[in-house]
């Protein structure tokens, strides 16, 4: 699910009617018997929509940030790490903490279900023409374990000149 998502796009309504759209660029997947998973300790007051089931929104504040995953089973879900915007109206968004400023993401959202048409959140597919995208596994960062295994995801495109790989 972690790679599925690079590349789709990640529409939200706000409150007001608003609509902003971002192409996801980057995930990471957390997933059981990871010890940087939020739920590998079980079902908490903080991390209960980890438990929810798949296609909801578990958003967390760390660092004085929100940060958004999805959820994909149980106990697991992916990060959205970083977008591309779509809107006019939408600025950078290279980093989850951005990502969720950006797109206006806060623990009001956690539990929401992404899967359901009238949510505030939700997927659409890529809807890009022409070859599949590259998208890259790279070392996880911010996290002290399991940096290597191959959990975070990059569309090659979605990353700034310098990084550009391949």
């Amino acid at each position: 699910m972690a790679r599925g998502l690079v590349g789709a796009v990640l529409v939200r309504k706000s409150g007001d009617g608003r609509v902003r759209e971002a192409r996801i660029t980057e995930t990471e997947a957390y997933v059981e018997g990871d010890p940087a998973n939020h739920a590998m300790l079980g079902p908490t007051r903080k991390n209960w929509s980890m438990f929810a089931g798949p296609g909801h929104l578990y958003v967390y504040r760390i660092h004085q940030v929100h940060c958004a995953n999805v959820t994909t089973a149980p106990g697991e879900a992916v990060l959205l790490r970083a977008a591309l915007p779509l809107s006019p109206d939408l600025g950078r968004m290279s980093g989850p903490g951005l990502l969720c400023r950006a797109l206006e993401l806060s623990r009001a959202d956690d539990g929401l279900d992404v899967t359901q048409g009238r949510s505030p959140v939700r997927f659409e597919s890529g809807g890009v023409e022409g070859p599949a995208p590259r998208i890259r596994t790279l070392p996880r960062v911010g996290i002290r374990h399991w940096r290597q295994a191959p959990l975070r995801f990059v569309l090659d495109e979605g990353l700034p000149g310098s990084l550009r790989l391949g």
